[in-house]
């Protein structure tokens, strides 16, 4: 029987383990997921915003896979610790897959970031998706009226949209009742989302887009003059040589245009080809605005910097411009690339693959890609593994290695435990009038699974 342990059990580190056990050339593969974390389903659970339904409904898939019986999932087990360094969960299993994703945020690098109100995206996120990490004092948004949302991805579009919505709409999400209430209380009227590049460069996708220009008594406004600085924007022959998404990007930016604002109570600005200069603070240490300096197309599919500057006034910023993997400690890492160095999702290490560690998912590729990039990510991680099945296999391993984390000190949190968080959180969800609706925090968390 070979003996693998996935370490992370978001859609790469499932995709990995589905894959292992339903392969026939080698017989008699089980799988351990293992997640810092006492939930599984990582940013499906924790990234995927509350309103997106459809999307969050992959957890049945999820579910589904761990669900298994040749697949057991181990939460509230930290790899990388003084409790189980790497090197231990070698011994204990012939093979790891790390799928450990990106979990710091890129800065923006500019004066004033470490103001009162800045943030990251990511940061928002986890607020309110109910990650046991985040801070919840730091977003009060009481006084805040008008923000900035730095950068023109998915993740911006997410966070633009949380903040325009309304409690009724929000109240039927599995959004924790502290972050729910800190909405519903927002005094937040004018939301500015920046990107520094045009309208046909922007990295998100329509569907998202589109809903900016659907949300209830909310006004999704674009400057004519400043979309038609992209030199495509104007010129249908070049529009019809961009990419499908783009295309539809632009036909839904240039609708707005024409359509101008309607005087709804809540605005989104789509500001185009600004890139943020400073953050501005108050004599009370909070961020008051944004100075960005305005830019232009340089011919090579960049911008350039004009020397004329504009500022943009608000107390909340969120810089949304990508995401950087994290070191593992004791596995190597690219610290330009954020990722694990590999081969074919082999770890290497000085030069020659390390058989027997493996990675999967944005620490090995970077953070690009959706969801379903995981699955081919995954298979060819998962190749590499049964490649090496016979010389893992030779090697004798102690018995079951939940004995050994227990017997370091860990408390894994079984599926049962899981499933206990679950019923935890419906129950919760009825006390509320509501759905099921998230614990927040890991004290919560492990009660509901049995180990307060």
């Amino acid at each position: 029987m070979l003996r693998i342990a996935v370490v992370g059990s978001g859609p790469s580190g499932v995709y990995a383990a589905q894959t292992l056990v339903q392969q026939r050339e080698v017989p008699g593969v089980r799988v351990d997921v293992l997640d810092r974390l006492p939930a599984p389903y990582g940013l499906v659970r924790y990234g995927v915003a509350p309103d997106h339904e459809k999307i969050k409904s992959l957890q049945g898939n999820l579910r589904g896979v761990l669900e298994d019986e040749r697949i057991r999932f181990l939460g509230n087990v930290e790899v990388g610790g003084e409790l189980l360094p790497t090197q231990r969960l070698l011994e204990l299993y012939h093979a790891v897959v790390y799928c450990v994703g990106a979990a710091r945020d890129r800065m923006l690098g500019i004066p004033g970031e470490e103001l009162a109100g800045v943030h990251s995206a990511t940061a928002f996120v986890s607020w309110y998706s109910g990650h046991p990490d985040a801070v919840a004092e730091a977003f009060g948004l009481s006084g805040v009226d008008s923000a900035v949302v730095v950068g023109a991805g998915n993740v911006a579009v997410d966070v633009t949209r949380i903040l325009a919505r309304g409690e009724a709409e929000l109240t039927p999400t599995d959004m924790p009742q502290p972050a729910l209430g800190a909405l519903a209380d927002s005094g937040v009227r004018r939301v500015a989302m920046v990107a520094r590049r045009g309208p046909s460069q922007g990295k998100f996708t329509t569907k998202e887009l589109r809903e900016l220009g659907t949300l209830p008594d909310v006004d999704a406004v674009v400057d004519p003059a400043e979309a038609a600085l992209d030199p495509v924007y104007g010129d249908p022959a070049a529009a019809a040589a961009l990419p499908a998404v783009a295309r539809r990007n632009l036909e839904v930016l240039r609708d707005w245009a024409q359509r101008g604002p309607g005087g709804a109570g809540r605005r989104i600005d789509l500001r185009f080809y600004l890139r943020p200069a400073e953050i501005l603070g108050g004599s009370d240490g909070r961020v008051s605005g944004v100075r960005f300096e305005r830019t232009a197309p340089d011919g090579r599919g960049g911008v350039t910097g004009t020397g004329a500057y504009e500022e943009i006034g608000a107390q909340l910023v969120l810089r949304s411009v990508g995401y950087k993997g994290v070191p593992l400690a004791g596995l190597p890492f690219d610290a330009a690339t954020g990722t694990v160095p590999h081969a074919a999702g082999r770890v290497v290490r000085g030069g020659r693959a390390s058989v027997g560690e493996y990675v999967a998912g944005w620490i090995k590729r970077g953070p690009t890609g959706v969801i379903g990039t995981n699955r081919p990510c995954a298979k060819e991680t998962a190749s590499s593994l049964l490649q090496d099945a016979g010389a893992l296999a030779r090697r004798e391993l102690p018995d079951d290695p939940l004995d050994a984390l227990r017997a370091a000190g860990l408390r894994p949190v079984e599926w049962p435990g899981w499933l206990a968080i679950e019923a935890a959180e419906a129950d919760l969800g009825r006390s509320l009038g509501r759905r099921s609706v998230k614990i927040p925090d890991w004290q919560g968390l492990l009660a509901a699974a049995g180990l307060a």
